[in-house]
């Protein structure tokens, strides 16, 4: 019962963090206009931020459920940027003074990430003929 408690609080959290990924997007739209990504720009940093401040939180206090970490991490934040998780990973990484882990990691996901959003484009291209 616990697993299926801890999916539906993380289902709910990513929602409520999806909808709050919309909505600054619309509005960064509206303001900035279409000429660059402001949005996820910003998203992306105050995910980040939001992150930090949740999980050194967590970290120095501690008295937070299972639950409620995870609706406000893997939930939340998780739906409003993933970019978020990778900013924290990285972090911890780079704490434990694994630098090799961090290059790979840090260099992985920008190089794969997009050999695989080019690979996909290209693929469906292909596909189409166009």
């Amino acid at each position: 019962m616990q697993s299926f408690l801890s999916l539906v609080l993380v289902f709910v959290g990513g929602g409520l963090g999806s909808m709050a990924r919309h909505l600054a997007g619309r509005a960064s739209l509206a303001l900035f206009g279409p000429s660059f990504p402001y949005g996820t720009l910003g998203i992306n940093v105050l995910g980040s931020f939001a992150m930090g401040v949740v999980a050194g939180w967590f970290a120095l206090r501690g008295h937070a459920d299972q639950s409620v970490r995870l609706f406000l991490t893997t939930g939340i934040i998780g739906g409003f940027t993933t970019y978020s998780t990778f900013s924290l990973e990285t972090a911890l990484l780079w704490e434990r003074g694994d630098v090799l882990s961090v290059m790979f990691y840090v260099g992985g996901t920008l190089l794969l990430g997009f050999v695989g959003i080019f690979g996909g484009l290209a693929l469906v291209r292909a596909a189409l003929g166009a």
